[in-house]
Parts: C-alpha cells; sequence; structure tokens
C-alpha cells in the first residue's frame, strides 16, 4: 500500500515538474494561444494608427503574421543566426527611435513606433511562453498608448475588440504558466493507452474554463459594464491629474521665427482687404459692406470689420483636453473704429525665444492681486488655423514647436506659422479666480495706461451712448455702486432688450455700429452685442476691451476632449478692474453671463457630461423625468462624497477619520467575505444535477481543509490520495462518493442521492472534528 502510495506521488511530480534534459517542455505548443497573442498586438498595432493617423499597420501585421508563422515551425531550433539579425534590428531601431526623440515628433508617438519595430522582430523568436508574455505587453502598451493620443470615439471599438482578445489570452497564459495544459496532454494520452474504449469520451483540457463561449461572454459583459461604471463615476480632480505636455508639428516647423520683424496676423479668409485664400476672396473686405467667410472667422485679424453679413459653416477646429472648461482665447482688440475694432499696438509685439532643449516658452504674467488656479490644456488643430495662438487667459508657460512665438499688448499669443491640421501644443495658465466680492470693492482710478487706450469712445455717439447706459442702469432694483455690478446689470439687460438678428442689414457710410445697434435695429449679430456693452461701460468711465476667441465646445465624455468647431468662435467683453485684471462678460443672448472657467469644473463632471450626451436621444417626458432623478438623488449623492472626499482629502483630522473608516469597513468586509461567497457557491451549485452537487460540495469542503483536487486528477485517483491523508473512515466516503458520481457521469448510472448525503454529513463531522 505504501509502495503504490509512493508510486503515484512520484508519478504526479514527474507531471508537475518538468525535466531540463527535455527541451521541449520549455516550448509552447499551444497555436491558440499564439494565435490569440498574435491578434491581440495586430489590434494594438491597428489602434495605434487609428490614434496617431499613420499607416505602420500597412507592413507591422504582415511581417508580424510571418514572424508568428516562422516562429512556429522554427520553435524547437536554435535560431543563432536569426536572433544575430534580431539583435543587429533591434540596434538599428533603437537609433531610429533616439532621432525621433529630439526631433519634432511626439514623444508618445515614437515610443509607439519602437514598440511596433521591436515586436515585429521579435516576432521572429517566439518559442517559449515567456516570448509571447513579452509580444501581449507590447499589445498591451500598444493600446495603452492609443488611448492617451487618440482624440475621437473611433478608438473605442478597437478597445473592447482588445478586451474580448485578452480574456481567453490571459486564461491560456495562466493555464501555461501552472502546466496544466502539458499535464492534461500527458493524461489523456496515458488514460487512452490503459483504455481505448473511453478515448472519445476523455475531458477536453479547457472544459470549464473561460474558454467556453457561455463564460467568456458572461465575463467580458461584466467587465465591459465594470469597467463603463468606474468610467461615469470616477471622480475628476484637476490637482491631481497628470500633466503631460505633448508638443508636435509638421516637420521643419521647430526652425522657424518672425523674419524682417514681421509679425502680421495672418488670417486665409481675411488678408490684405479681402485678397484671401478662404471660400470667399475678394468678397471680405476689412472696411465697408461685405460677406462673411464661411470657413474662416472674421475677428481673428488685426483689423475686424463687423459690417459683414453672413454666416459660417460648421466645421471642426480644434479638440482641448483642459483641466476645466473655458473661453479659449485668441485676441483682443482697444481701438473701436465706429464699425469695427482694431490693435492700435500692433507693432508693439514682443518677441519670445525658447532654448534649443525645450519648447517651453516663458510668458510674462500680469500682475493681480486675485487667487490664481493652474489649469494645464493641450490643443491639436484638426484644420488650418490663422497664426494666433488660443489659451485659456494669463498664460505663463507655452510648449509650442516654432523656435519663436510673440506676445502683443493684449496679452495675445501670435506663431510665425499658421495652426496646421495635426499640429499639437501645451499651455499652463494661472487663471485668476472670479472673487465677485473682491472686484465690487476694487479700486475705481485705473492707471494712466489702462485710461489711454481702453476708455475711447467717439465723439459723435458718446453722450447718446452715455444716456442710454444710464437710462439702463436707472431701472435696478437697487442702487449700483461698483463696476463690476454696473457690467453686469448691463450685459444682462442687453440680454433681455435686444433680439439677435440674423438678416440684418448693411450699416450705411459713416453710420456707427453701436449707435445702431442700440438705437435703429433694436439688436444685430451676436459680436454686435459684446461691442455694445464694450462702448457702454467705456462711455461711463469703465476700461473696457473686446475679446474674441472660442467657446469650450462640445465634451465628449469618452475621449475626455473639447470638439471646438469654427462656429463656436465668438466675442466677449473684457472689463479691467485695477489690482485684479481683466475679467470677462457675456452678454450675447443664450449665452451664460459668466464665461466658463474653472471654479465650474465638478468632482462628477464626467458623469454629468455623460447624462447630457445620453438626453440628447431621448424623448422630452423620459428626459424630464430622469433630469428631475439626477438633481434630486445622483445631484445629492455627487454632493454629498465630493463634501467627504474634501473633508478627508484636506486636513489631518479627516485623514485619520478616513483611515479609521477604511480599516473599519475592511475588516467588516473580511467578516461578510466567507458567508457571501458560500451564498453565491450554493446559487451556482443549484444549477447542478444532483450528483454532481454533492459531488462537488465534498471538494469545496476538502479543498477548505487543504486538500484540493488537483485539475489533472481523475475522481478516483483523488479519492486514492486522500487515503493517505484521513482515516479510513473518511477515505471510505470520499471514495463512495466519488465512484457513484464517476458512475453517474460515464457509466449513466443512477445514484441514492438522499443515502449519499447522509454519508456526506458524516464526513463534514469528522472533517470539522
Amino acid at each position: 500500500m505504501i509502495s503504490n502510495r509512493l508510486h503515484q506521488s512520484s508519478f504526479w511530480q514527474k507531471l508537475s515538474k518538468p525535466r531540463g534534459s527535455d527541451s521541449s517542455l520549455e516550448t509552447e505548443e499551444s497555436p491558440l494561444f499564439r494565435i490569440l497573442v498574435q491578434t491581440l498586438v495586430i489590434v494594438g498595432i491597428i489602434a495605434t494608427d487609428i490614434a496617431t493617423e499613420s499607416t505602420t499597420s500597412f507592413w507591422a501585421v504582415p511581417l508580424s503574421i510571418i514572424g508568428g508563422i516562422w516562429s512556429w515551425y522554427r520553435r524547437k531550433k536554435r535560431n543563432v543566426g536569426a536572433k544575430f539579425v534580431i539583435a543587429i534590428g533591434m540596434l538599428v531601431v533603437l537609433a531610429v527611435f533616439l532621432g525621433n526623440i529630439v526631433s519634432m515628433q511626439d514623444s508618445r508617438v515614437s515610443l509607439a513606433r519602437l514598440l511596433i519595430q521591436l515586436q515585429v522582430l521579435h516576432s521572429f523568436d517566439l518559442p517559449r511562453r515567456k516570448d509571447l508574455g513579452y509580444s501581449m505587453m507590447i499589445g498591451l502598451i500598444l493600446i495603452g498608448v492609443a488611448g492617451t493620443i487618440s482624440q475621437t470615439i473611433a478608438f473605442a471599438p478597437w478597445l473592447i475588440l482588445f478586451l474580448l482578445l485578452a480574456i481567453p489570452t490571459l486564461v491560456l497564459d495562466y493555464r501555461s504558466r501552472l502546466g496544466l495544459e502539458r499535464i492534461d496532454n500527458r493524461l489523456n494520452l496515458s488514460f487512452s493507452r490503459k483504455n481505448n474504449a473511453n478515448r472519445s469520451r476523455s475531458v477536453s483540457p479547457l472544459s470549464g474554463s473561460l474558454l467556453a463561449p457561455k463564460k467568456l461572454g458572461i465575463f467580458f459583459l461584466a467587465i465591459l459594464l465594470f469597467g463603463l461604471a468606474i468610467f461615469a463615476l470616477l471622480p475628476r480632480f484637476p490637482g491631481y491629474q497628470i500633466q503631460s505636455f505633448p508638443v508636435s508639428g509638421p516637420e521643419g516647423m521647430e526652425n522657424q521665427d518672425f523674419q524682417r520683424g514681421e509679425r502680421q496676423i495672418v488670417n486665409p479668409g481675411y488678408v490684405r482687404e479681402g485678397q484671401g485664400t478662404g471660400t470667399n476672396p475678394g468678397q471680405s473686405p476689412t472696411s465697408g459692406a461685405g460677406k462673411m467667410d464661411s470657413t474662416f472667422y472674421y475677428g481673428f485679424n488685426s483689423k475686424i470689420n463687423q459690417n459683414l453679413r453672413g454666416q459660417m459653416t460648421p466645421k471642426v477646429v480644434l479638440r482641448v483636453r483642459s483641466q476645466a472648461p473655458g473661453f479659449w482665447r485668441v485676441l483682443a482688440f482697444d481701438r473701436y473704429t465706429g464699425q469695427g475694432w482694431e490693435v492700435s499696438r500692433e507693432q508693439q509685439a514682443q518677441d519670445l525665444d525658447r532654448s534649443r532643449w525645450s519648447f517651453r516658452f516663458f510668458v510674462p504674467l500680469p500682475s493681480t492681486r486675485a487667487k490664481t488656479r493652474q489649469i494645464v490644456q493641450s490643443y491639436t488643430a484638426v484644420s488650418q488655423l490663422p497664426n494666433l495662438i488660443p489659451a485659456l487667459a494669463s498664460p505663463q508657460f507655452l510648449f509650442f514647436p516654432t523656435r519663436q512665438v510673440s506676445i502683443d499688448a493684449e496679452n495675445s499669443l501670435r506663431s510665425p506659422a499658421g495652426l496646421t491640421d495635426g499640429l499639437t501644443y501645451t499651455v499652463i495658465s494661472q487663471v485668476p479666480e472670479r472673487d465677485r466680492t473682491a472686484l465690487g470693492a476694487a479700486p475705481k482710478q485705473s492707471p494712466r495706461s489702462i485710461q489711454k487706450y481702453y476708455r475711447q469712445v467717439p465723439e459723435a455717439i458718446e453722450a447718446k451712448v452715455r444716456q442710454k447706459t444710464e437710462e439702463m442702469l436707472a431701472k435696478s432694483p437697487k442702487p449700483l455702486t461698483s463696476d463690476y455690478e454696473k457690467v453686469l446689470f448691463l450685459a444682462q439687460a442687453l440680454k433681455q432688450n435686444y433680439q439677435l438678428k440674423t438678416d440684418l442689414p448693411f450699416l450705411k457710410d459713416g453710420e456707427d455700429l453701436v449707435e445702431a445697434f442700440l438705437f435703429r435695429f433694436e439688436g444685430g449679430y451676436g459680436d454686435h452685442f459684446a461691442t455694445a456693452l464694450t462702448i457702454m461701460a467705456r462711455s461711463i468711465g469703465i476700461p473696457a476691451r473686446l475679446t474674441v476667441g472660442f467657446a469650450p465646445g462640445q465634451f465628449n465624455p469618452f475621449t475626455g476632449f473639447y470638439v471646438v468647431k469654427n462656429t463656436d468662435a465668438h466675442a466677449l467683453t473684457e472689463v479691467y478692474f485695477p489690482e485684479y485684471g481683466w475679467f470677462a462678460f457675456d452678454p450675447i443672448p443664450g449665452h451664460d453671463l459668466i464665461p466658463p472657467s474653472f471654479e465650474e469644473a465638478e468632482t462628477f463632471g464626467v458623469l454629468k457630461q455623460f447624462w447630457h450626451w445620453v438626453a440628447g436621444w431621448l424623448p422630452s417626458p423620459v428626459t424630464g423625468f430622469l433630469g428631475w432623478v439626477w438633481e434630486t438623488a445622483i445631484g445629492a449623492i455627487g454632493t454629498v462624497v465630493g463634501w467627504l472626499w474634501r473633508f478627508m482629502t484636506e486636513s489631518l483630522i479627516g485623514g485619520i477619520i478616513a483611515a479609521i473608516f477604511g480599516v473599519g469597513l475592511g475588516f467588516l468586509g473580511w467578516l461578510a467575505w466567507k458567508p457571501l461567497s458560500r451564498w453565491v457557491r450554493g446559487r451556482q451549485l443549484a444549477k447542478y444535477p444532483p450528483i454532481e452537487r454533492l459531488y462537488r460540495q465534498l471538494l469545496d469542503t476538502l479543498r477548505e481543509k487543504g486538500q484540493g483536487k488537483h485539475p489533472a486528477q481523475t475522481p478516483l485517483e483523488y479519492a486514492a490520495a486522500i487515503r493517505s491523508i484521513y482515516p479510513e473512515p473518511v477515505a471510505a466516503i470520499v471514495e463512495e462518493i466519488s465512484r457513484a458520481y464517476v458512475d453517474w457521469r460515464y457509466g449513466d448510472r443512477s445514484a441514492d442521492v438522499n443515502y449519499l448525503r447522509g454519508r456526506f454529513a458524516q464526513l463534514s463531522k469528522s472533517v470539522r472534528k
């Protein structure tokens, strides 16, 4: 008996431990595992191509497939010559990678290309499981890099496909690590030799695993739903976001600077008295009646003409990733011309140079007493734009690919070249906080330099506009004592008393825009509202200027980018408050009175944006009901969770309480884990036939005592192994139940389940004792 048990023990050791002399045991022999790994890498390569808008997959995918086939047929060879060639190839791609790092290319794109090239070389030498593991890791890194670079939802299907392939790949990898495939194959071979009659009934090595289509589908859906839930509920805290500063541009752009002091603005739609290259060349003059270009915004120029009529055709121009929404400011104007605006100090722009070893420009910050918040933004141009650089207010650092940039007297940034498709740059702004109380108490006396340029009003209309402004302010239900309250009230009054008009006639020669807006048309285009508010503020002694830029755009909750169109461009009024600086107001009907800023960034903003996206597809009654649920229930939960998070992270007492709460929650979870797992296991066992349920209960009971069944053991072999551990009464019950299960499973014989349940109860008592 003892010698028989020793023989069985050595048999299992031989099966579970590979011999060093048998080199085939180190070779991965599963074709399915190899195919899945290869497919996983191909998906990563294609996803990277889609994210970077390149064509690497056209050569990388075929070569990778050829390499995989080669390595399969040569898996048991030493392949010394091939390894030598692969080593040389790796040195070459490393040199190319280092060259790309010092050039204009995005470091993430360079890393992705390096990994693809290494994978193609690596695919020609994949004999062992760990070699396939390297390929799996490269595929995971590629899909991760594609996720950070992708700016559209086109990446999502490839991510889902990658997840669908990754689940069975990890299952096969885990089985290979445990040596289960090798043991299953040997056992099947041994048993088939002993019993040829039962060869056709041998159980597949993969039966019961996650590779079964039903289990694979359930597991995939569970992971997908769980991931989406985490994505939607995950708090967004700007202070904890990783700050990455991507910069890239066309080849040769890094050497561009301003030639011969020329820093003029180049707008393709409005160049040199309408002789531009836009959609309406020659019809968009900088003065007098004319037609707007349908692609390029007329306000991005050193001189703008607000006597143009028409509208733009919507077109995506920017994708912006920012820690907070805001008005992507482009340009500001100080001189009012009667029918438009111009930059009076065009020649006072200051050049900024960067280091040869960095793309970072230091931008001078305007002085302010206001508290500021650092906001990081990354911009990617999707189509051609003028050589003006959009950024949030008060940029401090600019990461831009040219050798020089320029900043004008209005704190607007300019580039030596236009923004072209694919250009990416990053801005770090110190955005001032909008404290209404502090701005209301700001001094009223502005510096002379401010009064000189930002209080100019044409004499012909000054008295008339001032009278109209004072009439509006007199309608306030309470006295307005501060400049901030006055401008805020005027902006709201313009929204309520004047209308947006798209069929506005042209201004007459010499007719003033603001006068016509207030008294003749009683409304106008959106930008006319900003012009009117600016001049009205100036008429009562408040310094103001016109600013143009882009609204935040449409936020995509799946990509994290704000999608900005050319039709998002519009004008605002910026008002100067002594000691605090410039703050914007938006008088256009339908717009928020105060442009969005970091004060409106919410902890659960992505979940809210996702809800807005979903609500756009639902009927109005359903949207109304769900909106009420959101405001009352989910909104309250988000507020409470946000308050708790701030309490736990912003004070020492809160951190201690959070630690105590976490320990207590973990202890309660530990206490509840075993009953919960037993309940779940009971629900699972209820699906099996009675005899199989009883046998699985037997295995669970012995597993809890540290005597689990090896997957390669048959029920009878396991019962024989138990005899060396437990006394004869217990071993007899195990053998009796095991034999009844085998007879039912493979011999179609019925079993006395009630009798066996009684025997199992006896075993349970004995084992517990």
